[in-house]
């Protein structure tokens, strides 16, 4: 089985071609199914397992979660014509802290996916101009236009979607 790369260490192109905005939107607005999907494809005991201390199915659903306010306050930067945009905290003590493999998984997906939906929502009142607009992303210090920022979190979706299906696929806790 192959290692899911971390994501921090990953580049990003930003050369994507305008016109395939609605795509990307697609993706965004797929990921809650492709979640929901992935997450109830296994048992509570497999969802809530953390091999080797790393984090569970469920974590990293909730990591997803926990991001959707910092996409949200990104795509506001963009819409306020910020030059920067809103900041990662440069940890992940919100999902460390959480709790989530204690939470309902239903309750964890349903919030998702409001949450994304939320989001959405505001892409399909955009102008295709507004997809243009640029800010510095400050973790990786370069320029980002909105269209960048929605291929970015897509990725991060697949990212953490990948290693939800690794961890799917792993040998389970002993009975």
């Amino acid at each position: 089985m192959a290692t899911i790369p971390r994501w921090l260490d990953r580049q990003f192109a930003t050369d994507l071609d305008p016109s395939l905005h609605p795509n990307l939107l697609a993706r965004l607005r797929g990921t809650p199914a492709r979640l929901e999907e992935a997450a109830r494809a296994v048992s509570p005991e497999v969802r809530t397992a953390r091999p080797g201390g790393t984090w569970s199915i469920q974590m990293n659903a909730g990591h997803l979660l926990d991001l959707e306010d910092l996409f949200a306050a990104r795509v506001e930067d963009y819409r306020a014509e910020r030059e920067t945009l809103t900041p990662w905290d440069g940890t992940n003590e919100a999902t460390e802290s959480a709790g989530h493999d204690d939470r309902p998984t239903d309750d964890l997906l349903s919030a998702f996916r409001r949450a994304r939906g939320t989001i959405v929502a505001h892409f399909d009142h955009l102008p295709p101009a507004a997809f243009a607009r640029t800010a510095l992303h400050p973790r990786l210090e370069r320029p980002m236009r909105l269209l960048d920022l929605m291929l970015f979190q897509a990725e991060h979706d697949d990212h953490h979607l990948a290693r939800i299906h690794e961890l799917s696929a792993a040998p389970g806790p002993s009975a």
